[in-house]
C-alpha cells in the first residue's frame, strides 16, 4: 500500500512526458517538412532531387516519430488488454517500417538517376544498417509475440533481447538521422553554413529536437515505475489467435 501511495504522484507525471514527447515529435516532423518543402524547393517523385527530399522526411516519420510512438504504446495503454496493445504496437512500427522502405527507395532511385555514387558515407552505412535491423526487429517480434507457436518460454527468453535491441535502434536512428543532417548541410550549403544562414539554423534547430524526442521516449520506456503493472488477466496473444483457429478456449489452455 505505502509503495503504491508513493507511485501515485510519478505516475501523475506519465501523461505530461508522453505530451511533451509527441509535441517534441511532431515539431521534428514538422521542421523537416518545412526544410525540404521551403528551402529545398518541396516534393517530387521524378529522380531530380525533389524526390531526395522525400527521403529525409520519409525517414523521421517513419524511423524516428513512429518508431518512437511504437516504443510508447506500453506505457500510454496500460489499461487496456496487453493483446491489443501488441497488435497497436506492431501495427504503428508496420507503418513506420513501410514509410522508411518508402524514404529509402527514394534516395536510392535519385542516386541512379542524377548517377551519384551509393554506400559511401558513414550516414549511409548507418541507416541502411538500422532500416535492416528495424525490418528483422518487426519480423521477429512478429514471430514470437503475435503468431502460435512460440513457447512461453522460448518468448520469455526472447522478450528481454526484444526490448533492448528495440531501443538501440531508435537510439541508432536518432544518430543515423543527426549524421544525415550534417552531411546534408555540408553538401547543400557548405559556403553559407558558417555564416548561420536561416537553413543551417533551421536543421540545427531539427537536430536538437531529435536529441530532445529521443531523450523523453528514452526516459518514458526506462523509468520503472512506468511500467505497465501486471495484469492477470493478460494472456499471450498467441492464444488468442489458436482459440480463433482452433475453436478452444483460453482455459482449456492453461
Amino acid at each position: 500500500m505505502e509503495n503504491g501511495l508513493m507511485d501515485q504522484p510519478s505516475r501523475a507525471q506519465l501523461p505530461w512526458f508522453i505530451a511533451l514527447s509527441q509535441v517534441i515529435g511532431l515539431s521534428v516532423v514538422v521542421i523537416t517538412g518545412v526544410w525540404m518543402g521551403h528551402y529545398r524547393g518541396g516534393f517530387a517523385w521524378d529522380g531530380s532531387s525533389l524526390e531526395f527530399n522525400v527521403h529525409p522526411l520519409c525517414m523521421v516519420i517513419g524511423i524516428v516519430f513512429l518508431y518512437g510512438d511504437a516504443i510508447m504504446v506500453f506505457r500510454i495503454f496500460q489499461n487496456e488488454s496487453k493483446a491489443a496493445v501488441k497488435i497497436l504496437h506492431g501495427i504503428i512500427q508496420l507503418i513506420g517500417l513501410i514509410a522508411t522502405i518508402i524514404g529509402l527507395v527514394a534516395v536510392f532511385e535519385f542516386h541512379m538517376e542524377q548517377k551519384n555514387p551509393d554506400m559511401y558515407s558513414l550516414h549511409s552505412w548507418c541507416g541502411l544498417i538500422t532500416v535492416i535491423l528495424f525490418g528483422l526487429q518487426w519480423l521477429m517480434g512478429l514471430v514470437f509475440f503475435l503468431f502460435p507457436g512460440a513457447s512461453n518460454w522460448l518468448r520469455a527468453k526472447y522478450k528481454p533481447l526484444h526490448v533492448f535491441f528495440g531501443l538501440t535502434l531508435f537510439l541508432l536512428a536518432i544518430a543515423t538521422a543527426l549524421l544525415g543532417i550534417t552531411e546534408k548541410l555540408l553538401f547543400s550549403i557548405s559556403d553559407g553554413y558558417s555564416k548561420q544562414v536561416p537553413e543551417g539554423i533551421l536543421a540545427n534547430v531539427l537536430g536538437l529536437l531529435l536529441v530532445g524526442f529521443g531523450l523523453t521516449v528514452g526516459y518514458v520506456v526506462t523509468r520503472s515505475e512506468w511500467k505497465r503493472p501486471p495484469n492477470p488477466e493478460d494472456e499471450p496473444l498467441s492464444m488468442h489467435f489458436k482459440t480463433l483457429t482452433e475453436c478452444d478456449s483460453p482455459d482449456s489452455q492453461q
